[in-house]
Formats: structure tokens, sequence, C-alpha cells
């Protein structure tokens, strides 16, 4: 499966066949909310939540691609990814795009 974030792939015709999305809501332990708060008053990168939201893109990405596999789809073209937070420490990702087959 090829994914880009353009809207065609050099040297290729395509065949749109629909939009595709995969999401996630993730969240960390109380645990790792309580330390990465304590780390808000010294400064630095939160890497818990970093790793958080590296994971749920990538299964953001995975949900999406697995349906367009189930429309028969070769490739996803203008993938995009949003966020927002549904509550303290827990985040939703969200990962669309086009599904397109070659002609």
């Amino acid at each position: 499966m090829i994914l880009v974030n353009t809207d065609y792939i050099t040297g290729k015709e395509l065949e749109m066949l629909g939009l595709v999305k995969g999401s996630t809501i993730q969240t960390k332990n109380i645990g790792k909310d309580f330390t990465q708060a304590l780390k808000t008053l010294v400064g630095g990168e939160l890497t818990a939540y970093n790793e958080m939201m590296n994971e749920a893109r990538a299964l953001a990405t995975k949900r999406m691609v697995a349906e367009a596999t189930a429309l028969g789809a070769e490739a996803i073209v203008n993938i995009r990814y949003a966020s927002s937070a549904v509550m303290s420490g827990a985040a939703e990702v969200i990962a669309y795009g086009t599904a397109v087959k070659f002609r």
C-alpha cells in the first residue's frame, strides 16, 4: 500500500474509491500522568505523551489502511492527521485520506 500526503502519485493515473479513515483514543496510566504533570514544573519533553501520540498515529494509520484494503485500494492519497484532547491525559487521533486504484 502506497501512502502519500499529495493528491497524486507521479506516473500513475488514479481511480478514486472514496474516503477512508482510522481513529483511536489513547491515554496513559495514572502513574505516567502524575510524572508528566511534575515534568511541566521543570520543562522539557513529555516523553510518555510523545510515545502515546506516536502509538496512536500508528494505530490510526493501520486502521485507515485496513479500510482501504477492504475497498481494494492500492494506495491512499492526500493523507491527513488530526488530534484532539478528549479529556485530561487522553487524546483522539484520526488519519484520513482518499483510497485509490491504479488505472
